[in-house]
């Protein structure tokens, strides 16, 4: 347990970022702060704005410093990046975008040295998604500016450096598919030594690790010197807090940008590289069997596309739907899913409203995370986080195509919380709503048929 009334929490996701103060006793979200998180398309390569996330933290935390007030800094961040900072600590090259595309030579060449995936349990991903890749491109692209880096660390590492001074590493972030990690030995990958980096790797510190009170002239800025704690990778500070309260088998499905599924006491021996599962790394070290798509942005990509339409047409449309075989199949966004390969396609859709291809969405949304859960092997309920935990139907869905109850989390601030859980303070029972398995009339057939577009064999009768 811990003294802290308040912790202050540093919440960057890819689209969004927030510092929140949330009570310790409560876990109530009492001052937030937000802006979007836009790359920027000049310089090298498209990069994060980080002087911009800058002014925004440092006015939000002078901000919440006055009131309510907080007695800790704890920071979580999206993963797949990771900054190169020279001897003063300052970027030796920009937070590289992990969108960014890297030119084919370069790909070709880091699928030359990358290790197999029985050494990382972590896939050949597109784009920057491995981090290793990212470092492979700025050293090989830009020599002259990667020989000034005297330190690398992982992003939420990245800011607790700015507060602090103190340059660290930690394992949630090197776990989360870079190539960097080795889950079973516990150490860096063998990838380490090829890119000849391993001297520039900071120090592995546990998130729950304080780094450091702020230094002095940001404790002069915010009228206050508090500890800063070592942080997390977003996806696993939604993970932390269940891993504290529940016994497996249990999954967590953490919705934003990316849908990121962790099955506790699933199948880390049978994951698909090809089908983007992986092993992530939790905030004790242990691997989790994961797997993800992008389904944040594909729904905000459908939902612009479709329109709107009320919450209760889109139920009173999903019989049709069903009957009708009206579907969509994977992938919106390329580049990720357990569906590699394929090209999104309406399917039976000709004249459909905005509430019957609404419908639609929401099966595909629950059809995909039926998918992820089933290729590591997830058992026990599913505790659904972020934005899709205020889908009913969504849930509704996910919870009769699996057979087992989901349990939806309400609110924004999972990832904070999890963070907040760093400074020690004990976790809070919040609101869920459990929805059990129900049958839907034809539901499986209509699974079938989905997978059969796929050319995917069903792996259950219903």
């Amino acid at each position: 347990m811990t003294a802290y009334r308040r912790i202050a929490v540093l919440d960057i996701g890819k689209t969004n970022a927030k510092v929140v103060v949330l009570d310790a006793a409560t876990g109530a979200e009492i001052a937030a702060a937000r802006m979007a998180n836009v790359a920027l398309k000049d310089g090298p390569y498209p990069h994060y704005d980080v002087e911009a996330l800058w002014s925004f933290a440092l006015d939000a935390f002078r901000r919440f410093a006055k009131a309510p007030g907080f007695d800790a800094i704890s920071i979580t961040t999206h993963g797949a990046s990771a900054a190169l900072l020279d001897a003063d600590g300052r970027l030796a090259l920009p937070v590289l975008d992990y969108e960014h595309e890297y030119p084919q030579a370069i790909r070709e060449a880091y699928d030359a040295i990358r290790p197999a995936f029985a050494e990382t349990r972590s896939p050949r991903l597109s784009m920057g998604l491995n981090v290793g890749a990212q470092l492979h491109y700025q050293k090989t692209a830009f020599p002259d500016e990667f020989a000034k880096v005297a330190a690398i660390v992982t992003y939420p590492q990245y800011w607790a450096a700015r507060l602090t001074g103190v340059s660290a590493n930690e394992i949630t972030s090197l776990g989360c598919h870079t190539d960097l990690w080795n889950p079973e030995t516990g150490d860096y990958s063998t990838l380490v030594d090829t890119l000849g980096i391993r001297p520039l790797m900071a120090p592995i510190r546990s998130a729950f690790d304080t780094l450091g009170p702020v230094l002095p002239e940001i404790a002069e800025t915010l009228g206050v010197r508090v500890p800063v704690y070592c942080g997390i990778h977003d996806s696993n500070a939604s993970l932390l807090p269940h891993l504290v309260t529940r016994q497996a088998p249990f999954s967590v499905v953490s919705t934003g940008t990316w849908v990121i599924n962790f099955a506790v006491g699933g199948d880390l021996e049978h994951l698909d590289p090809a089908r983007d599962t992986l092993a992530n790394v939790d905030a004790y070290g242990r691997a989790v069997p994961s797997s993800r798509f992008m389904g944040g942005r594909e729904f905000e990509i459908l939902s612009a596309e479709i329109g709107d339409a009320a919450e209760a047409d889109i139920r009173a449309a999903l019989p049709f739907v069903i009957e009708r075989g009206l579907m969509l199949t994977p992938n919106v966004t390329p580049g990720s899913g357990p569906f590699p390969g394929h090209e999104r396609q309406w399917l039976n859709a000709e004249g459909a409203s905005a509430a019957e291809r609404h419908a639609a969405a929401c099966l595909y949304l629950a059809l995909m995370s039926e998918a992820c859960l089933d290729l590591i092997g997830a058992g026990g309920p599913s505790i659904v986080e972020g934005p899709f935990a205020a889908n009913g139907l969504y849930l509704t869905l996910l919870a009769a195509l699996t057979g087992r109850p989901v349990a939806a989390v309400p609110g924004s601030t999972g990832t904070s919380q999890g963070a907040s859980l760093l400074a020690g303070i004990a976790p809070v029972a919040t609101p869920e709503t459990v929805v059990p398995p129900a049958a839907i009339a034809g539901l499986a057939a209509y699974r079938t048929t989905w997978l059969t577009a796929l050319g995917q064999k069903p792996n259950r009768a219903g």
